[in-house]
């Protein structure tokens, strides 16, 4: 904890917003920050496996205040955000969330949040990295619909791992055991309001503690710090060696607007056959109907392990011809191989087809698997 980093170490400046546990990240050890939705996020806490370490096999604590929250409420709230979703969403409790993709006139996707329903007309869009606000403001203007769209001041932290249960019982109490998988409750600690969620980018066991009041984000992160001691909770970052082996989708790498959901296999959240209304309904029956050109595919690396997770896209090719990229990958050291999600050629999808990666100029044989890599049912994180 006794990282003596200042803001004269970082290049940062007022445009870019700090979040409300920015100088507690400085304090315990972040050395590293990139930006998302127009703020910092720290990045690294030194090795990056040790985070995954970390991670999987006690908790760490991370800020993710950059997943910004979309609020819609009003008389028509419900109605306008089943317009934003095309994943039904007759069937969504007061208290739950589900994941959820936002779509386009085009069919493309503009970001993929976990919807959080705190009310009968009172609704939460906690973001992946796209101006979801911009969007939503945009469609309410034409929409004739009565709602309220705003960002709220509230912060997210994620706390992940297997330990995570039984520090949220040392600050919450016993009933924190009964929040189920992908639902929420409005909770305070020590005064400090609260909206904790049984959700997460880690595809393990963990919570997402949603901080009501900016102003009290030092004190929350080292309360709950201090109660995870005992657990061997760490300071960290999410990690993309966990989220690459849970299949999990990055925003601006593996999907953009130019991407479509049955590119990515999340058909399940696209409901064509209901009577619901969204934007890019006639757009992506046409794309079911006439099939995908491209596919994301899972695939095992040969050769060295990867330094790190890939800056860049990397081509790939069959028969020295380019069929698609490389669209995340790292070595995972519990897997012991290099793992990658790509985006090809929907002729060269089928698993068990082999294919070359181009890396820093260089030539890899690449395989086609299954994904996701590791726990496919989501065993952990549901437990």
């Amino acid at each position: 904890m006794q990282n003596k980093n200042t803001d004269k170490n970082f290049g940062f400046g007022t445009q870019i917003r700090k979040s409300p546990f920015f100088n507690a990240t400085v304090r315990w050890g972040a050395t590293g920050f990139s930006v998302y939705n127009h703020m910092y996020i720290p990045r690294d806490f030194g090795d990056p496996e040790k985070n995954f370490w970390n991670l999987v096999n006690d908790a760490i604590l991370c800020d993710v205040a950059v997943e910004r929250q979309v609020e819609i409420t009003g008389p028509d709230a419900f109605q306008f955000i089943q317009l934003l979703t095309p994943r039904d969403l007759s069937k969504l409790s007061i208290g739950q969330c589900k994941y959820v993709l936002i779509t386009n006139e085009q069919g493309g996707i503009l970001n993929d949040p976990v919807l959080l329903r705190l009310g009968e007309n009172h609704f939460w869009l906690s973001l992946s990295d796209s101006d979801i606000l911009l969007w939503a403001q945009g469609v309410a203007v034409n929409s004739g619909l009565n709602v309220c769209i705003e960002e709220p001041d509230v912060s997210p932290l994620q706390l992940q791992g297997p330990k995570s249960r039984e520090i949220m019982v040392k600050l919450f109490g016993e009933n924190i055991r009964d929040l189920k998988y992908y639902w929420l409750k409005e909770l305070e600690l020590d005064g400090i309001p609260l909206v904790v969620s049984r959700t997460g980018w880690s595809t393990e066991l963990g919570y997402e503690l949603f901080l009501r009041d900016g102003s009290q984000g030092d004190r929350l992160w080292e309360m709950i710090m201090t109660v995870g001691n005992e657990y061997g909770l760490q300071p960290g970052h999410t990690s993309s060696i966990r989220r690459i082996e849970g299949g999990m989708l990055s925003y601006h790498a593996d999907a953009d607007i130019h991407t479509n959901p049955f590119e990515m296999g999340l058909e399940r959240l696209v409901s064509l056959d209901s009577e619901i209304n969204f934007i890019g309904k006639k757009a992506l029956t046409e794309i079911y109907k006439n099939g995908v050109k491209r596919q994301q595919i899972g695939m095992e690396i040969e050769g060295d392990s990867l330094k790190g997770p890939n800056t860049v896209f990397w081509q790939v090719f069959c028969d020295n011809k380019i069929v698609g990229k490389v669209t995340s990958a790292v070595f995972s050291p519990r897997l012991n191989r290099n793992i990658a999600l790509a985006m090809v050629d929907k002729n060269f999808s089928k698993l068990g087809l082999n294919l070359l990666v181009k890396i820093n100029g260089q030539m890899r044989e690449a395989k086609i698997v299954e994904k996701p890599f590791f726990d496919p049912k989501k065993s952990l994180p549901s437990s």
